[in-house]
């Protein structure tokens, strides 16, 4: 890939997924984009596959490689990276109840979704993956999955696809929903589990919470935040799970010939759980109320933010209409059924749930 005669094309690739990401960042920034909660990674998938199906013939096959790169080195340094955004200290804030809400949501949209994959003969790989980004946290999980599925790119951009649009419809109904009184019979600690442990993206939760309550700490906005930030500490043990799960699991490959997968031990899954633990003896050594009051951590996260975007950029880049065409209507339609168990099931596992853990 940086061999001394291509390094040069190579770094070209890079540099086309980082000047898309770039633009990312400021069309995201744009009121109304801004107003829809579309973080800088949904946008930069979108401007991904505007290229792919407008000018991507007219790439350079000597920079396919960066653009590779871009999908996985730069990809599994940005979910490490991740690791930034979180503490243990935050965990303790909310106790157990989001964390068991949070467990069982997550195990249980994974094997629901495999199984429902299966009873509508959706491939293995998109039922998945599709169904670790409703569980844990939308595009970035979609993103630590891939690596260890080994998926192909337009299958991962369909799972993007189907986070983006239940999460969006999801972020705008919640608050509706307790406005006009459906969510009375909950306290607003159980209002706040619910929403973190059942909406897609992170953005998604910040949004629909703010809307419903702004307060930065333990209101709404805050526990529903940081009960999201639980659900996404979770996808390092769950790509630890995945990999040994899909070990031995024959697959077709390009060739026609199967080949079985081999144990893919994501060491970046244990680079996120790491940095988890260094930001929290650096939130107690800087005494530090919050992560963002940590030294540093406001510019790592914005890096980690443009590598994520990169990485959701160069996936775009692969994805044409003929293949979502290809896929047909059925990852959405289990993405749909998803979205129902996390609305439905996510509701009666707070309300019954938590008030026996209180």
């Amino acid at each position: 890939m940086f061999e001394r005669g291509n390094r040069g094309n190579t770094f070209h690739g890079i540099l086309l997924i980082a000047l898309f990401s770039f633009s990312a960042f400021y069309i995201a920034e744009i009121p109304f984009v801004k107003s829809l909660s579309f973080s800088p990674l949904i946008v930069g998938i979108i401007l991904g596959m505007l290229y792919a199906n407008s000018l991507r013939n007219r790439l350079p096959e000597t920079w396919v490689p960066g653009i590779k790169f871009c999908t996985k080195q730069i990809l599994r340094a940005g979910i490490v990276l991740y690791g930034f955004r979180l503490t243990l200290t935050e965990v303790a804030a909310v106790g157990l109840p989001a964390i068991v809400v949070d467990s069982i949501i997550v195990c249980g949209t994974i094997f629901l979704g495999v199984f429902l994959g299966k009873l509508m003969k959706i491939d293995k790989d998109t039922a998945l993956i599709t169904s670790t980004g409703s569980a844990i946290c939308g595009a970035a999980a979609v993103l630590g999955a891939e690596p260890v599925i080994k998926c192909e790119g337009h299958k991962t951009a369909i799972a993007v696809s189907t986070v983006v649009i239940f999460g969006t419809i999801a972020m705008f109904l919640y608050p509706i929903m307790y406005r006009s009184g459906v969510l009375s019979s909950l306290s607003d600690t159980q209002v706040a589990i619910y929403t973190g442990s059942t909406l897609h993206e992170v953005a998604h939760v910040a949004g629909a919470g703010n809307a419903m309550d702004p307060t930065d700490t333990l209101g709404i906005a805050g526990t529903a935040t940081i009960t999201k930030m639980i659900r996404v500490m979770l996808l390092a043990p769950v790509l630890v799970i995945m990999s040994f799960a899909l070990a031995g699991r024959k697959k077709l490959s390009a060739d026609g010939t199967t080949t079985k997968s081999k144990i893919t031990i994501p060491w970046f899954a244990f680079g996120f759980i790491g940095i988890i633990c260094l930001n929290s003896l650096l939130q107690y050594l800087f005494d530090a109320p919050t992560v963002k009051e940590i030294p540093l951590n406001g510019a790592i996260e914005y890096i980690d933010t443009f590598m994520l975007t990169m990485a959701m950029t160069a996936l775009g880049t692969d994805t044409s209409i003929d293949k979502f065409k290809q896929a047909g209507a059925k990852p959405f339609v289990l993405a749909f059924g998803l979205f129902i168990w996390l609305l439905l099931g996510g509701y009666l596992l707070v309300k019954y749930l938590v008030p026996l853990m209180a």
